[in-house]
């Protein structure tokens, strides 16, 4: 027997479980302290009311025979497929049910998806970078490339033309750094993805961030994505499930290669690995597009708008470079006073007690950077910020 050596090619911590062993380290060393959290992308609300009415209208079909639920569709219930169909025409992108895949949510899938890909295809990410990208293709025993997102071009890499790539990783907006490309950008990535045969797998996690109408709410938005894009969504930060699970990749049946579909190898690679994502979320999940649902949804995502805006505000008044906080819930700052990003982390962690994330965790040109989330509550992020700037304003 052996083990998958392929293993030894990635880091011996996930980032967000090193941040997390460092400030529990923190917490029992220095337990009168109370430490705030903006550093892990988990969201503080609850559930919307009207999400919590259909789950447990869910179980009560569970209780009852002519109701009960057993296995569902691989794919997901109609009903539920519907309902993001629907979405997605509200953006103005048609789509058939057939192309829409319930999950339990987008990391799995972003890693999944590997499966209907060959071993020996090139793979290009954006540096810096939502590490399961990365890891599950080392996983895997691919090798990656990487294009350079920096300061200088916004954090928004574009195609270059004297690089070969099979498999290409865009977020928008990104993860980590809140940078969100426009549909014009979006276009030349397309049409750089058909030339080539490549595929594009855009992770759209983020989109209901999204308030300017020059950025892109899907892929789909911008003609000839379907014949070379892959898109995963997710209802953890649109609606709170991160830890309900549950998300949605949209495989067109336009996108393929030599003879073979992606759509149906997705479908054949579920139908072996995957027994579907529960009836009683599917229908808590369907309940986040009604109209009622969609009020409740949109008055939490302004909420963390709202979180984001004191944190940037709070850049701004001391001065920090930063991108991200206005259509994306997260804000990428440049380390003041040179600091390394693990420097800053400690320096925040032991003077101040807030937690962020280091941009180095995410890739080297993350080095001396560092993010903040706006999914903690009101109450902690404005007394982070207080904190922030008495430890700053000197």
């Amino acid at each position: 027997m052996n083990f998958n050596k392929n293993f030894n090619d990635i880091a011996e911590n996930y980032l967000f479980a090193e941040v997390a062993e460092r400030v529990a380290a923190y917490a029992k060393a220095n337990p009168d302290k109370k430490v705030l959290k903006l550093g892990i992308g988990d969201v503080t609300l609850p559930l919307a009311p009207e999400v919590i009415k259909a789950l447990h209208c869910a179980v009560d079909d569970m209780s009852k025979a002519e109701t009960f639920k057993g296995y569902g569709p691989y794919e997901g219930y109609e009903f539920l497929r519907q309902s993001i169909a629907d979405y997605y025409l509200s953006n103005g992108v048609n789509l058939q049910l057939s192309e829409i895949f319930v999950s339990d949510g987008a990391k799995s899938d972003l890693g999944n998806i590997l499966d209907i890909f060959s071993k020996d295809n090139k793979v290009l990410v954006p540096d810096p970078v939502y590490p399961v990208y990365v890891d599950t293709n080392l996983m895997a025993g691919r090798k990656v490339a990487y294009m350079d997102a920096t300061a200088e071009n916004g954090f928004l890499p574009m195609p270059d033309e004297n690089t070969d790539a099979d498999i290409i990783y865009l977020c928008s907006p990104n993860n980590p750094t809140g940078a969100a490309y426009t549909k014009a950008q979006l276009k030349q990535w397309v049409d750089y993805a058909n030339r080539r045969g490549a595929v594009i797998l855009y992770d759209a996690a983020y989109e209901c961030f999204i308030s300017d109408d020059n950025l892109a709410r899907s892929i789909y938005q911008v003609e000839g994505a379907k014949s070379c894009a892959i898109e995963f969504c997710s209802f953890s930060k649109t609606a709170g499930f991160t830890g309900t699970r549950c998300g949605y990749t949209v495989i067109p049946h336009g996108l393929e290669k030599d003879g073979f579909s992606a759509n149906r190898h997705w479908f054949r690679r579920q139908a072996t690995k995957f027994n579907g994502v529960p009836y009683i979320v599917q229908k808590g999940a369907a309940a986040v597009f009604t109209a009622q649902g969609q009020k409740e949804i949109l008055q939490n995502i302004a909420y963390y708008k709202r979180n984001a805006k004191i944190i940037a505000d709070c850049m701004d008044k001391l001065n920090i470079w930063y991108t991200g906080g206005t259509n994306s819930p997260y804000i990428w700052l440049k380390c003041p006073n040179g600091l390394k990003s693990w420097e800053f982390f400690d320096f925040l962690l032991n003077n101040a007690q807030v937690v962020g994330t280091p941009g180095a965790g995410f890739g080297k040109n993350g080095e001396g950077y560092f993010r903040l989330t706006a999914f903690g509550s009101e109450e902690t992020t404005e007394q982070a910020v207080h904190r922030i700037e008495k430890l700053l304003v000197r």
